[in-house]
């Protein structure tokens, strides 16, 4: 899975171990640019199985404190190297069981996403313009259901910060084409070993202050991935907060194609089978 966008979501679901040394700090702008886009590339290509297929409670908390939990299916298949296939289906409770969201992202700015509404019996295609619309009611935007590769964005390394008491790489990344991205800048305290993103403060409209933030916990390595198990989207405006966590988890089943497709996600039978 790629880098940024996608990655804020998938890197709950799959992980795998690579090695990274960091380059020597600098005070040098260009290069700290260099070392930014070569750490944004290896955080992008790093091993993370050819499919995986997770068992997943998303609990959706307000302001006020009220909780409400939905069980989920998610599938992902690397088809090429920039070729990346998603689909989710919600099983639980019976106001949104059924629903899935079909994600197939290629080279650039390709992506395209169907949602599917089971009270309509039919997808509907979600448009470039609604990027910023929340999935499902949750914090998670569209947007972060889709991939975005090293060269989409700028990448500038602003030094070394502690998630945790885990000593972690600071990238900055601002889109290139500032319309191809609902959000203005994304700053990402990566693991040096693992090349994961510990925590993504994740700003709209220029602001100083970041709207919404992503924060990683309970890593485990299963099947020799390491596999974030539990993680939260917070909405800092709202109040609000998104967690994702994982019950059970499969890789590399070798799921089919066929599974990533229109019918797929309209026939939930089709990927009964892959569950773990």
């Amino acid at each position: 899975m790629g880098y940024a966008t996608i990655k804020l979501f998938w890197a709950f679901i799959v992980l795998a171990v690579f090695s990274y040394e960091a380059a020597s700090a600098t005070d040098d702008s260009d290069d700290k640019k260099s070392q930014g886009r070569i750490l944004a590339e290896k955080v992008y290509h790093r091993p993370d199985g050819k499919d995986a297929s997770s068992r997943v409670i998303m609990r959706l908390e307000s302001e006020d404190g009220t909780v409400r939990e939905r069980l989920l299916y998610s599938y992902a298949k690397q088809e090429s190297e920039f070729e990346r296939w998603s689909l989710l289906r919600f099983v639980e409770p019976e106001n949104i069981a059924g629903t899935g969201l079909l994600t197939l992202d290629d080279k650039g700015d390709e992506s395209d996403q169907w949602l599917y509404l089971p009270a309509l019996d039919r997808a509907r295609r979600i448009s470039s313009s609604r990027k910023g619309g929340r999935f499902v009611g949750s914090d998670f935007f569209y947007e972060d259901l889709q991939d975005r590769e090293p060269d989409m964005d700028n990448h500038r390394i602003l030094g070394k910060g502690k998630i945790g008491g885990t000593e972690a790489i600071v990238l900055e990344s601002i889109p290139v084409d500032p319309d191809n991205s609902v959000y203005s800048r994304r700053v990402s305290w990566i693991h040096p070993g693992l090349l994961l993103p510990l925590r993504t403060n994740l700003y709209i409209g220029g602001r100083e202050k970041p709207d919404k933030v992503l924060q990683a916990r309970k890593i485990k390595k299963v099947q020799g991935y390491w596999t974030i198990y539990e993680s939260t989207m917070y909405n800092l405006a709202d109040k609000s907060k998104s967690q994702l966590l994982i019950t059970d988890i499969e890789y590399d089943q070798g799921l089919p194609d066929s599974l990533f497709t229109r019918r797929g996600l309209n026939d939930d039978s089709l990927e009964k089978g892959y569950r773990p």
